[in-house]
């Protein structure tokens, strides 16, 4: 998908020829290169892309840099990136949709330069920009990220957030610079946090206010004055966001039941929460099970009594006895190769069998 830098120069100039008036109404537009790969980003994307289009739009978009195509879902077809597919779909021109393994490739960063780009939209990209692209666009590359830097700075602040039970998000929009979501902020927005709202959710709701936050500020970005009232960050404040990892994923029920359901919360999607439990038959022969646990909520009434281990039932959901004497009700939750159920079909498949947690 890399076009050369020869295809760039011969695009970008072909409108010499063009009336005074054609190139007067290009020279008012600002050069952007929007940089993303995941749906979140495909959906700010679409609304530059919409935006661009309109008469009185003050810039338009150059080209496209995402993550190279890569395996996905469980048939492990080799798909482009969320960001790719929807530029493809509107029709953006395919020699435009940059895919490079590195930002720092010295072709892509030819092609780049090429453009001329006045600016840079940064939208959940997923490779980190060296200084030679840093110091090319004109007026900066700016990121959305979601949380309240200098909180949560990384790759999963809505995980981690959420991991923590934070009552309080946001988002904020930002220079990029050379260390790790550390640059200049130009402006935030904040929202609660509901205890029941998943990461995919909250998510997309914060790349939605996101985008709104970009649209406000697009005009002092894109003249490059907003340079000039963007607030340095409070490094002495900082928090990191580590990448998840999958084996983080398993769950214990040594915790108290917040805690449980935060992770659930924090995890879902990917990469999702396990557990073991303890199938026993009438017979009092065990098997044990594993269980991938989708939606989950803290059980404030309960007061039930009996083994400490014993996993009982709701009438909506498992409920699990965690520590502190607390509760977690499990609303969801998957068995290996089977479709999501309710906690109560699962219950009711057990059919008179006792089940315990795993030690």
């Amino acid at each position: 998908m890399l076009a050369s830098s020869l295809q760039l120069r011969r695009f970008l100039c072909s409108s010499n020829g063009a009336s005074p008036a054609f190139r007067a109404a290009k020279t008012k537009k600002t050069n952007m290169v929007f940089l993303g790969s995941p749906q979140v980003a495909a959906n700010v994307l679409d609304k530059l892309l919409d935006a661009s289009k309109a008469p009185d739009s003050i810039f338009e978009v150059a080209a496209i840099v995402t993550q190279p195509p890569a395996a996905r879902d469980r048939g492990r077809k080799v798909l482009p990136s969320a960001v790719a597919q929807l530029a493809l779909e509107r029709g953006f021109p395919q020699e435009f949709i940059f895919t490079p393994k590195q930002a720092g490739e010295a072709t892509f960063l030819s092609n780049f330069r090429a453009l001329n780009p006045e600016v840079c939209i940064l939208v959940a990209y997923g490779n980190l920009l060296p200084k030679k692209f840093l110091e090319i666009p004109q007026h900066g590359t700016v990121n959305i990220h979601p949380s309240l830097l200098p909180q949560y700075r990384g790759a999963a602040p809505v995980q981690r957030a959420l991991q923590d039970g934070v009552t309080e998000t946001g988002v904020s929009l930002l220079y990029t610079v050379l260390e790790l979501d550390a640059g200049p902020i130009i402006a935030n927005t904040r929202m609660e946090v509901d205890d029941s709202i998943k990461a995919p959710e909250l998510l997309e709701v914060l790349f939605d206010l996101g985008s709104d936050l970009l649209f406000r500020e697009l005009p002092s970005i894109c003249d490059g004055s907003s340079k000039l009232k963007a607030q340095p960050q409070d490094d002495s404040k900082a928090t990191l966001a580590e990448k998840i990892t999958s084996e983080e994923s398993w769950l214990s029920f040594d915790l108290e039941a917040k805690v449980i359901h935060n992770k659930v919360r924090a995890f879902a999607g990917w990469p999702g929460t396990r557990a073991r439990v303890q199938v026993i038959d009438k017979l009092g022969q065990d098997a044990v099970l594993d269980i991938k646990i989708i939606s989950t909520r803290v059980c404030l009434a309960c007061d039930k009594e009996g083994d400490e281990n014993e996993i009982l039932f709701s009438g909506t959901g498992l409920l699990i006895p965690c520590a502190g004497q607390s509760w977690l009700e499990v609303l969801e939750l998957q068995l290996p190769g089977k479709k999501v159920m309710t906690g109560r079909d699962f219950w009711n498949g057990l059919r008179g069998q006792k089940l315990k947690k795993s030690a």
